[in-house]
């Protein structure tokens, strides 16, 4: 089984790994080449593995290009930018993983989540896409609280609304 446990910038690939998000946000996971043979993934943990990038053994004799995987997503296309930002905000608001592109939005699948961006007046498209989200949450350690976690004060002012 070959052993990655390192990214580099430059190298020539010499073979390729398509793996979907879920995948791509694991720094210790087994996966298949794209040609059949078994690999690992022992990364610094934290970090996104992108589309494009390349991922290398110790000794640099094997050198792998990760491929974004098609997978069923949300993408939300639209030309005005405000439509777009209250949806990204909202999206934003529930923690979901949110792909931010000029002129549209992309997110995992989710019917509840759908019927609430059409809810915004805007369209949605299910369909089969590479999903490469804003790194921002993946960049430490996973965030999982409960909302009742949070500490409200309540101001004498708020008492009477």
């Amino acid at each position: 089984m070959i052993l990655l446990t390192r990214r580099v910038e430059e190298g020539v690939a010499t073979a390729s790994a398509t793996l979907s998000l879920d995948t791509r946000i694991k720094s210790r996971v087994r996966i298949t080449l794209d040609d059949g043979r078994d690999a690992g993934l022992m990364l610094e943990r934290g970090q996104l593995i992108r589309g494009g990038e390349l991922l290398a053994d110790e000794t640099g004799a094997e050198v792998v290009r990760v491929l974004a995987a098609d997978e069923e997503v949300s993408s939300v296309y639209c030309a005005d930018p405000l439509a777009l930002a209250r949806a990204a905000y909202h999206l934003g608001n529930r923690h979901v993983p949110l792909q931010v592109e000029a002129g549209f939005l992309r997110y995992q699948h989710d019917h509840v989540l759908d019927d609430m961006v059409r809810g915004f007046g805007l369209e949605v498209v299910v369909e089969q896409a590479p999903f490469e989200p804003e790194a921002g949450a993946y960049q430490s350690a996973p965030h999982s609280h409960k909302h009742s976690d949070h500490l409200f004060v309540r101001l004498p002012a708020q008492a009477a609304l």
